[in-house]
């Protein structure tokens, strides 16, 4: 069969002393507060977005640990950069912090032999409030060879509303989906159904050595219809369960903008269906596409039911990225309900704020609980949180880090810890990955209009064009050129 060529769309970055870091690099912009971001980034009709709040800071004598679930997620920062390239400033409540820091690389070394998890901690100087220090806690899971992955059993779960008929929805879906059908092994197993007014199995479980006849099932997918994911999820569960087996990696993709209507099923029980589900083996994630009537709460939450992770996809290069080059990360499992808890030495530490993950917080006293559900990690990812810390100014190692999770294949928790070193380290002193994790951190903060911040963009600009890897990697620059857009697009704004 003659294959369709898709072609994208253009859719159109402590101080201690006199001044902190950035006043001492940048004149001060000449504008309005950056508070006023909310009133001119407003989501689009129909658009839908929650907004979590943000975190205050906590006293360390009176809670000092700080416990959350890992996140890997990373749909809020190209959801984020696909607005600041229409030349408009994302919603506020669509900007999660973590998931703008964790679409970039750290660069983190791998763990020790038998661990699932390498730790690294390490603080410095605030470059954007005197008086204040950054501590970046990095998770890394360990590398493997594509060669060496479980065989996978994928099921593509594609909307085909009537909502998905344009180029940058469904035609990007069938894009994307041929990228990673082309980066998968003979040995994988791919299955195709759809959901629009009724549900369809457009390709039984099929061997990706017949890779011809997936991209053809591709090829075919039109829109129209209205919608009913339910009955759609069920469906594409039941295609997992057929090739569903020990040694093999099972999920559930669902391509979709979000905007359905769930069918039989409410909202809730949709969401106990999808955690069933993953009691038997089978992880479900989800790829968004297309704005104007986008929802990015239900996509998130799916994919939390679903013990996936949740991405979005905004053009070509992106599906490249999430479907070639992070393809491992995406099927192979390494840790199962991974919790993170820090605990602050009060003698230390007197105040503390973690940076974003509002939505992923665990009670101090669940950290052990084995019945609260947390994040799972595939080989290759990397996890970094950051927080802002006052010190007392007295010596010794800051906390603990610790890290619990269960096998992929199940048994008892495994808890790794390490210390987080005393030593603050300057702006300058600082490597270049941390000092752009810094920037990364700040640049969302301004965006979701986090009363902790009030850096000018020309200062934020500035320190980002100094904390470029030697040499930048292409994340990097695009990180600077939104910086400059979002810079140019607030300096417009109406005085």
């Amino acid at each position: 069969m003659k294959r369709t060529l898709w072609i994208g769309l253009g859719l159109t970055c402590l101080g201690l002393g006199c001044g902190s870091y950035y006043e001492r690099q940048a004149a001060p912009l000449a504008a309005r507060d950056c508070a006023t971001l909310a009133s001119e980034a407003e989501p689009s009709a129909g658009e839908e977005y929650t907004d979590y709040g943000v975190r205050a800071f906590v006293d360390s004598v009176r809670d000092p640990h700080s416990t959350f679930s890992v996140d890997v997620d990373t749909g809020s920062y190209t959801i984020a950069r696909r607005k600041l390239r229409e030349g408009m400033l994302p919603p506020a409540a669509a900007v999660r912090v973590e998931e703008f820091v964790n679409y970039f690389r750290q660069g983190y070394p791998d763990p020790a032999p038998g661990e699932a998890f390498g730790i690294n901690a390490q603080a410095m100087q605030s470059p954007w409030r005197e008086g204040r220090a950054l501590l970046r806690v990095g998770l890394q899971t360990r590398r493997i060879d594509p060669s060496q992955r479980q065989p996978a059993n994928l099921v593509f779960l594609v909307d085909v509303s009537g909502s998905m008929g344009s180029p940058d929805k469904l035609g990007l879906v069938k894009h994307s989906l041929a990228v990673l059908t082309r980066a998968l092994r003979p040995d994988d197993t791919v299955a195709i159904s759809t959901y629009a007014g009724s549900v369809e199995t457009v390709l039984a479980p099929t061997a990706v050595a017949d890779r011809e006849a997936i991209l053809d099932a591709l090829d075919d997918l039109e829109a129209g219809g209205s919608t009913a994911m339910g009955s759609g999820l069920q469906l594409a569960y039941e295609l997992a369960s057929e090739r569903a087996r020990p040694g093999v990696s099972s999920r559930v993709i669902v391509c979709s903008d979000g905007d359905a209507n769930v069918g039989a099923m409410d909202h809730e029980a949709l969401l106990a269906s999808i955690r069933a589900h993953r009691g038997r083996g089978i992880t479900l994630g989800t790829v968004g596409f297309g704005m104007g009537n986008y929802r990015d709460t239900l996509m998130e939450q799916l994919a939390d039911a679903g013990d996936g992770s949740y991405a979005y996809v905004d053009g070509p290069a992106e599906a490249r990225r999430l479907f070639r080059e992070d393809l491992i990360s995406s099927l192979e499992l390494v840790a199962r309900d991974a919790k993170v808890q820090v605990e602050f030495d009060p003698r230390c530490v007197v105040r503390y704020r973690l940076i974003g993950y509002e939505n992923r917080a665990i009670l101090d006293q669940d950290f052990r609980n084995e019945r609260v559900d947390a994040g799972e990690v595939g080989a290759g990812h990397s996890v970094t949180a950051l927080y802002e810390l006052e010190l007392s100014g007295d010596p010794g190692p800051l906390g603990e880090v610790r890290v619990r999770y269960t096998p992929p294949a199940g048994g008892e928790a495994i808890e790794q810890r390490a210390a987080i070193p005393g030593e603050l380290l300057g702006v300058e002193a600082a490597p270049a990955r941390l000092r752009f994790a810094a920037a990364v951190a700040e640049f969302a903060e301004l965006l979701r209009e986090s009363p902790h911040t009030q850096t000018p963009w020309p200062s934020l600009l500035a320190f980002c064009e100094q904390a470029l890897s030697t040499p930048a990697d292409e994340r990097e620059h695009e990180l600077l050129d939104l910086v400059r857009r979002a810079a140019r697009i607030h300096s417009a704004l109406p005085k």
